[in-house]
Order: C-alpha cells, then structure tokens, then sequence
C-alpha cells in the first residue's frame, strides 16, 4: 500500500525517496529497453516513469494497441514487466495529454477532426493559436474514458503490491498552453458553464453590479465576455481565472474517477505543474495559480513541479527555493513535494550545441530539492531516442510522431543510441548519495528559521488577459513588475546568502499568524485584496514582523482604493520616481539604515508618514521611500524602492526585525548555499553548495557552537556535500559528524566520498574497525576518529570496513 502521510511517501508504512528517470519505450528499438534500463541502475534511481502517448496507441480511433501487436515497441505491458523484473518501480504517465514534443501534444488527429467543437475560441472569438482542447467537453471526455479504460486494463494488474505501478499521473500541464499563447477557451459550451459558476459564486444582485450585461442572454453575455469592456475588465479578468482554477479541479477529478473506476486504487495521482522557462523560475508561480485547487480538492494527490532550469548559479538558486517553497504553501498538510520533469543533461536541446550545462547542474538541484523535502525527482528526460513515422502519411513536412525529427532527446544524459554524455557521472553521484540515505531523507524534513516569505496566488493569476483592455495592462504589469523579478532577485537572495532557512507562506488562503511565523518577507505590488491586507494588520497587531518590498498597496485586486494596510502602518503614498535616459534615480540611506554607499534604482514609491522612521530618501528631493514602522505590538519596514541585494543592508533589517539564522558560516564573499535537514531523533544533515568556481574554505555553526569540531571546512569549486550528524547507521553504530558523505552503507562497511584534504569521519560504534593503509583510526572518550590518508582531490572514495 502507497500512502501519503505527514510529508512522505510510504509504501508499506515505510517513508520512501524515489528516484524516476524518463525513459520512452516508445521511442526505442524494444531490444535496447534492457540496455536502457541497465543505464538507470547504473544511475542509482529505483524507478522507471513514462508517458503514453494515447496519439501512437491509438492512431485509428477504435484500434488501441498497448500490447505491441502493430509495433513491437508499443508492447507497454512488457515494458513495465520488465521494469518490475528489474527491480524498479514505475510511475505511469498516460495523458490524455503528453506533450514531449509530440504531435497534437499527445492527442490523436481524430479527437480533432471528431469533435470539432472542442477546439477553444479566444478573446474576440478568435481560434486558439495552440493545440489546446475544451477539457470537459462530453464528446472529448467520453472517449477520454475508453483510453483510460485501455490503459488501465495494463496498469491495474500492476499495481503495487502486485507489481511495481506505485504512481499514476492525470493530464500534463494542464491550462498551460492556454497561459501562453493568452487564449482561454471560451467557446460556448465553456460560457455556459461559466454563467453557471458565476451564478452560483455570486447573488444575483451582486453580479448585476459586477456585469452591465444578462448573463442568460447567452449571445449577447459570450460577445461581451470575450470582447470585454473597460468598465467590468478586471471583474472578469479576476472571475475568470478563478473560474478556471474550479474548472480544471473538475477535470482532475474526472479523471480519478475513471482510473478509480477501472481499478486504480491505493496510489498517488500526480498533477504536473508548468511554469519555469528561460532558465529562471519567475512564471512557475504561474501553474501553481492554475492548478492548486486540482490536487488540494481531496487527499491522495500529489503536485510535480517541472523544473527547466540550466545551472545553479548565484543569480537564479533563489529560484528554485522559492518555487519549491511556493509548492509548499498551497499544499495539504500531508503533501509532499515532488518533481516529475526534473531537467538534466547538457542543454543541447535542439542538437545544434545551443545549451552546455555545467555537471553541477543536475546535482545542484537535486541536493537543493532533497533538502527542501522532495521525496520524488523523476529525471527528465533520462534517456534520448528516435521518432518513427506514422505508418500513414499526414503530409507535415516528416510524418514523425513528434516535431523535433527523427532523434530525440539529445541533451539527456543517455543519449538517442545510449551513449552516456559528460553529465552522466555527476547525476549518478548525486543520486546514490541521497539513495545511500534514503531511509533517512525520507523522513526528514527541512528545519527553519523565523522568518517565511509570503506568497498570494492571485498575483499570479494573469494569464488570461484582454489584448486592448489598458485596465488589465495597468494591474498586471504592476504586479508582474513586483511579484518576482526584484523581491526575488533581493530580498529572496539576500535571505539565502544571510544563511536564512524559510519556507512559504500561503497568506491569501491560510492562516497567518505569530505561531506559523515571526517574520515575513512580502513581495508587495500597488495592488492586494483587502481580506489580505486586513491579514497582515491583525498579523502586525498580534506582534507579527513584516519586511515589505516592493510597493504600498493602495487598490485591491479589481482596481478599487483600498489602503487599509497602509492606514494601519500610517503611511502614505505619495507618487512615484522612475529614471530616464537623462534621470539617474539615486536613494540615500537614513537613521538605522544609514551608513550605506548612495544607490542608483530604477524606481522607487514616493510616501509620507508622521510616525514611521525613514530609512531611504530620494537624492534631490529627500522624498522618502523607505519605512520602519511599528503597528501595534509588530513592526514593519516597508522598502517601496527597487533596492538591490546589499546584504550588509538586508542583514540589518533582518536584524531589526528579529529574523535570526540558526545555522551559518563564515566565509565572507559569499555564493553558499546552506541548510539542514533533520528528524524527530535528532539526526541531521548539513547541506552546503558551492555556487561559485572557485574553492571556498569556511566554518560552520548552529546556535553559534562550531559543526564538525570546530574544523575549517574545504568546499570545493562549484560541489555540494551532505554532511551527516548524529546520524544512526543500523548495525554499525553513530556518524557523530563526518566531513565526508556517505556514498553506501553496507552490513561490514561504509563507503565515503571523500571532500577535503584529509576527512575526518566521527563515529560512535560497539564494532572494530578494520585496520586500512588508507586510514588511521583513534579511539577517543568513546568516539573513533577516522582520518583519511587521501586527498580529495586525488582519489575522492574511501570505505570504512568493519570487523
């Protein structure tokens, strides 16, 4: 039995990691599926995950071929049995959309053809620019219903305990290709069941109120929703997507109920979340706004983030804390994270060598998701391979069953015809060194500081926008202008490269209170609903510390005036300064602040207030544009500037605020990452990256007391370490503390990856250890000290036997 508990994945009552790599039996010769295979294990994953493209199984509607008999390569049946001969779990991923590059993202040519009526209709009426779908249209969803039939009739004698089937995912992105070509379906079935919704969100004198139009007068109500008018644009623009969100809920859900009701039954469904792109995290936030209501709607969901990352740098690791954390906020108490298209390999996406990952690449995030509590990384795509052609022509140019030729795959780490590239033996390090562990990190959660950062799924919500409507311009570019770019690239940074551990914090549909948190980071546009405002005044009354960045609210999400967090903080906002190509906006630093160099920005919020103490002016005019506040018993310093990552500033208002970092270290220039992971017993793991290529040598404290016996730790150019403390090691004993990781855990022996110079491993054992050339051992007030006679640089494995 698979359960989903407290933040784990259990499969037998044990919490569980699980390791997927993407392997697509479909596009492979059936006799390299072992090989394939072989790969994998050699990786150190323990499953398998695949799409099933519903496009090739079911090319001539009615003849659905899941078993091989038009191709030996369609034989899915034998492909899972195979995984399940091999030892590995599989995680199912049959659609009814794939994407991967497919043609009509997975969807067959007659689903089109047969109901033409599903195909969207946009802003003006105007068709839809991608291949997306009507979701819920009967027809589509009818034979939705006999491709899941079919599959299942696979999968259902899979499952685990049976077989090795421990995950089934509905759908893929779902919303994702109407996010970015900005067309929502609003063909006439969907605006009938928008009315619905609208009269049942709403009483009717209300929604008269919000909507200068009858919304049963079905022709004119669809002419004016998608040719809105100014005077209800942002009405609309906030109904709609909310809307959606319902809309796509409904769908998950009737696609659990055709699994369930072919015999899907105590395993995860996955709902996979879009967003990432151009390197950077900034839109994920995006799907996590479209979809949360899919998979809180009941227990037994997971949410799988997709994450299109290159390297992990300086510049862009804020991002992915911050979606996984993000993720967090929206979950149920039971969820976990997880990540089912983890990107890794070169870059080399379209095979013209336009993308070169560093090897760190897929390392850096997997340690970083690890440690942010992912118990399911399936690494995509794991293994290239090639497009065959339809066996009829469609007369597009190839007839290829998918738009990128006849190879693909050619940046995963197992190439189109199974060569390992450069980024292979990083990954599979990686892997098994969490594998190694994987009892522990299975149940071990992230620990935190007192300080989360605030996430409002509504400052996400715009992807639906009227091309003409400037009133939709006006909101969304303010919001889109403060809700990432600047609050992530400052104060998410500047929180991490301080040494602060934070989670997430859902502030428009949780709870927000001292007890969840003491501090909070608040991204902030000109624009926030009022129930949230009025949150963030009982928060500071009750003692709640808020550092706000970004800019003054003074309209609630549909345009309206609304200051009542600005009333609270008794300031006022007064205008606004921007530079110009003959205007270099500089700030000044004032009071507590002060001290700082002047700082050039590129906008700042002009306010007033005759309580609060300035912190930032404008040069020139002395306009402030900064505020330290007190609000009953809590605090707030408000920064309505695009003021950069100075982290001697940050570090004071961090300080000011009360914020603390528990675990720290002191190298001085930066570019680490750092965090631990512990459970109820006490063991921990310090998780440390070396963002930079150079070597960094630095100690490191909890609660001011030094880690590892006081030693200076080497980190190594662009490496990462998990670093075990008091960890118990069933049959051998406790790692006090090891400066090198646990790379496998035997009955007789502990193999390490070694990552200084001479590595000292702490041990507390009952049992002898066996004398070794490569290492002196000493016996100490009960604990042996291992010292290793190798440096790491030269021969970086070492294993420690036992008697």
């Amino acid at each position: 039995m698979i359960e989903i508990k407290n933040k784990q994945i259990l499969i037998d009552g044990k919490p569980q990691l699980i390791m997927c790599g993407e392997i697509h039996y479909f596009r492979l010769d059936r006799a390299d599926w072992q090989d394939r295979i072989d790969k994998l294990k050699l990786s150190g994953c323990n499953a398998v995950a695949t799409y099933v493209p519903w496009v090739i199984h079911e090319f001539e509607e009615g003849n659905i071929d899941l078993t091989g008999e038009t191709r030996p390569e369609l034989d899915l049946k034998a492909f899972v049995d195979l995984c399940e001969e091999n030892g590995l779990y599989f995680f199912v991923r049959p659609g009814p959309f794939t994407m991967a590059e497919m043609k009509n993202e997975g969807l067959p040519f007659w689903v089109y053809e047969k109901h033409p009526e599903i195909i969207p209709t946009g802003w003006d009426k105007k068709p839809a620019t991608t291949k997306t779908i009507d979701y819920l249209h009967p027809g589509y969803l009818r034979d939705v219903k006999n491709w899941y039939r079919a599959v299942m009739e696979i999968v259902e004698p899979k499952l685990y305990p049976n077989g090795n089937v421990i995950a089934f995912q509905l759908d893929n992105e779902i919303g994702m290709l109407s996010w970015v070509s900005n067309c929502p379906d609003l063909t006439d079935f969907v605006l009938d069941d928008f009315a619905a919704w609208l009269s049942r969100s709403y009483a009717e004198e209300t929604l008269a109120k919000r909507y200068p139009f009858n919304i049963e007068e079905k022709e004119v109500r669809n002419d004016a929703i998608r040719s809105p008018q100014e005077s209800y644009s942002l009405e609309l623009m906030k109904d709609l997507g909310y809307f959606m969100r319902n809309r796509f809920a409904r769908y998950i859900a009737v696609l659990r109920d055709y699994a369930e009701e072919f015999g899907a039954k105590d395993i995860p469904f996955v709902v996979n979340i879009h967003g990432t792109g151009g390197g950077r995290g900034f839109t994920f936030p995006i799907g996590i706004s479209q979809l949360y209501e899919t998979y809180t709607q009941g227990p037994g969901y997971l949410s799988g983030s997709d994450i299109y990352f290159g390297d992990l740098t300086v510049e862009t690791f804020q991002d992915l804390y911050l979606i996984n954390g993000f993720m967090d906020s929206v979950h149920l108490p039971d969820q976990p994270l997880t990540s089912v298209e983890f990107n890794c390999g070169d870059g080399n996406f379209g095979n013209n060598l336009s993308g070169r990952y560093d090897p760190s690449a897929a390392d850096f995030k997997t340690r970083m998701c690890i440690a942010q509590g992912n118990r399911l990384i399936n690494y995509y795509l794991f293994a290239g391979g090639r497009n065959y052609r339809f066996e009829s022509s469609k007369g597009d140019g190839n007839d290829r069953i998918a738009f990128t030729g006849e190879h693909h795959g050619f940046a995963a780490p197992v190439g189109p015809e199974g060569k390992l590239n450069y980024t292979f033996p990083r990954m599979a390090r990686s892997i098994k060194t969490m594998m190694a562990v994987s009892d522990k990190l299975a149940a071990m959660d992230e620990e935190r500081d007192n300080i989360s950062f605030a996430f409002i799924p509504d400052y996400y919500m715009t992807e639906y926008r009227y091309p003409t409507s400037e009133k939709m311009r006006q909101v969304l570019s303010n919001i889109e202008a403060n809700r990432a770019y600047s609050s992530w690239e400052s104060m998410g940074r500047a929180l991490l490269l301080l040494g602060y551990r934070f989670g997430a914090i859902d502030i428009q549909n949780k709870p927000l209170s001292v007890d969840d948190t003491e501090v909070l980071a608040l991204p902030s546009a000109k624009y926030m609903a009022a129930n949230i405002q009025s949150k963030l005044v009982d928060f500071l009354e009750a003692g709640g510390r808020i550092l706000l960045y970004g800019e003054l609210p003074q309209f609630d999400m549909e345009g309206n005036p609304c200051t009542i967090l600005a009333d609270a903080l008794r300031i006022k906002a007064a205008g606004e300064k921007r530079d110009s190509s003959e205007y270099y906006l500089s700030l000044n630093a004032l009071n507590w602040a002060g001290g700082r160099p002047e700082t050039r920005t590129h906008f700042a919020q002009v306010m007033e207030s005759d309580t609060a103490t300035p912190l930032l002016s404008v040069y020139g005019t002395d306009e402030v544009c900064a505020y330290d506040a007190v609000v009953g018993k809590g605090r707030a310093v408000v920064v309505a500037a695009a003021y950069p990552c100075d982290l001697v500033f940050y570090k004071k208002v961090f300080s000011k605020l009360g914020a603390v970092a528990r675990l720290t270290h002191d190298y001085e220039d930066h570019g680490i990452f750092s965090t631990s992971t512990a459970n109820a017993a006490g063991e921990r793991f310090i998780h440390l990256l070396n963002l930079d290529g150079l070597d960094k040598t630095l100690r490191v404290y909890h609660d001011g007391e030094a880690l590892f016996g006081g030693r200076e730790l080497l980190l190594q150019s662009k490496e990462g370490a998990m670093l075990p403390v008091n960890v118990q090691l069933d049959g051998i004993g406790e790692i006090v503390y090891s400066t090198a990781e646990i790379m496998y855990v035997g009955e007789n022996e502990i193999e390490f990856h070694l990552t200084q110079a001479q590595d000292v491993i702490a041990i507390r054992t009952e049992r002898a250890i066996s004398d070794s050339a490569e290492y002196d051992a000493e016996l100490v007030d009960g604990v042996t000290f291992i010292r290793s006679k190798k440096h790491s640089k030269v021969d970086s494995q070492l294993t420690v036997r036992f008697e």
